[in-house]
């Protein structure tokens, strides 16, 4: 059976997966530390739904970012506290989480996905049959000349943010919550069909607050980390 899990913004989404089955949840937790309250509970009540326990685990998939530094990092080190008992990890981004939440709603692209980036930026990938490029972060303003008329998506706390600036392509799901968990459960089938990524690295877009005030610091951890994937 096999654990997927995303923690990147406000809300927990959960999915266990037994073949073509899946048991999901998705739980408005709150931001930062709210998934550390609410995470093992809502899986232990995921498992009891399942008819599972701990040992019917066979894999951990999570979406490793970009998104919020607390709430990403909760979602990064549990699955990574799997991956301590032996258990297999694998990756994936919030960008392709959300494209393939779109294509279970039947959206075909190209579209942009845009992401709350804080700090008057967004985060943003362009997805066709996949990403067409990098995914990047800009100013708020900049978004337009990004975008211009192409369809795109956001989350539907943060779309009319984005909708004042891109009044036109707006993507709108019936169910956002039911697409993001299809897409959670469809994207962790695919991906754990490849060799398991071990440490997961969460992926971040913007430099952290300790990284600006203390470079000196960052960048030796950044060359420890470097060293220790060499080995």
């Amino acid at each position: 059976m096999l654990l997927a899990l995303d923690t990147t913004t406000e809300i927990l989404h959960l999915a266990l997966i037994r073949g073509d089955r899946a048991w999901t949840r998705r739980v408005l937790s709150g931001v930062g530390r709210g998934h550390s309250e609410r995470l093992l509970p809502t899986l232990d009540e995921l498992m009891a739904e399942a008819g599972a326990v701990p040992m019917d685990l066979s894999g951990v998939a999570a979406c490793l970012g970009p998104g919020g530094f607390t709430s990403l990092r909760i979602g990064v080190a549990t699955a990574e506290g799997f991956g301590l008992t032996g258990l297999p990890t694998w990756g994936f981004s919030a960008f392709a989480l959300r494209a393939e939440a779109l294509r279970q709603a039947g959206v075909k692209g190209p579209f942009w996905i845009l992401l709350d980036g804080q700090r008057g930026e967004a985060f943003h990938q362009r997805w066709a049959e996949g990403p067409t490029g990098p995914a990047a972060k800009h100013a708020l303003a900049l978004l337009p000349g990004l975008v211009g008329n192409e369809a795109w998506w956001a989350p539907g706390s943060v779309a009319p943010r984005f909708e004042a600036l891109l009044p036109a392509g707006r993507i709108s799901l019936a169910d956002e919550g039911q697409a993001t968990l299809a897409g959670l459960a469809a994207l962790a089938r695919r991906v754990s069909t490849g060799p398991p990524e071990a440490p997961l690295v969460p992926f971040y877009l913007r430099e952290t607050d300790a990284e600006v005030n203390f470079p000196l610091a960052a960048a030796h951890l950044q060359e420890a980390l470097r060293k220790g994937l060499a080995r």
